[in-house]
């Protein structure tokens, strides 16, 4: 087999309540496990066990009390999340860990289509190289590939040259889901993706999680929804905490 793609060992947090006379409240206490390219891990336990604080540590947005969070990166070199730097989480998430949290944060007056569109211009090494000329082809190349997604996801196409912060909840969630998954990716991490959703695309976003494995890539998620989970999770790792 080959090596993981992400091993997390002894992780922990503790969150302190500053309003509760500083009150330490331990979340994650020694989380062990390790995800395979091609496996989709789902956690799962009771609301505010830690599922999406575990999350926010594996994506770099919070920082962790003690332990590691190893990513087998494609150049074969790996990256602690649990100690990088800002500067090589955010290197890192350009093309090699890409999160669909459960909610959608862009840039105000940004098209949903360039919304989607520049995180694969952004992926690209050669991306900071570019003339004007260079990235308007780029951009074109990568609107493409984000109309097909949106197109897949049946976002309307009236709304392609809008902002997204104007949508409803299920559309402004399917651009999030389309920027999530435009850029293939070694990691990828999802919260709740389908949690505002119609059947219909909640299917959609089955098939975008297959192919993400088939790809290679190692998933891990929060699936609320027991059907998505069923239906796209190899293994279920349990959290919780003792309050």
């Amino acid at each position: 087999m080959t090596p993981p793609v992400l091993r997390v060992r002894d992780l922990r947090k503790t969150f302190t309540l500053h309003l509760r006379d500083g009150l330490r409240l331990p979340v994650l206490q020694g989380v062990s496990f390790e995800v395979h390219g091609g496996e989709c891990v789902a956690l799962v336990g009771p609301s505010g066990q830690g599922k999406s604080t575990l999350m926010k540590c594996l994506h770099g947005s919070y920082g962790a009390d003690g332990g590691e969070v190893l990513l087998s990166r494609d150049d074969g070199s790996t990256l602690d999340l649990a100690s990088a730097t800002p500067q090589q989480v955010i290197a890192v998430r350009r093309r090699e860990l890409a999160y669909v949290s459960q909610f959608l944060r862009v840039v105000p007056r940004v098209p949903a289509l360039d919304v989607v569109a520049e995180r694969r211009v952004d992926a690209d090494p050669a991306a900071a190289s570019l003339d004007e000329a260079g990235h308007e082809r780029a951009l074109a190349a990568a609107r493409e590939e984000a109309a097909a997604l949106l197109e897949r996801l049946q976002v309307p196409r009236g709304l392609w040259e809008l902002p997204p912060a104007t949508f409803s909840g299920g559309e402004q969630q399917r651009v999030n889901i389309a920027r999530g998954f435009i850029q293939p990716a070694r990691l990828l991490l999802l919260d709740e993706p389908t949690a505002s959703l119609d059947a219909a695309n909640r299917r959609v976003v089955i098939g975008l999680i297959e192919e993400a494995k088939h790809r290679g890539s190692a998933v891990v998620g929060i699936f609320h929804d027991e059907e998505v989970r069923d239906a796209v999770a190899t293994r279920c790792i349990s959290v919780r905490h003792e309050a």
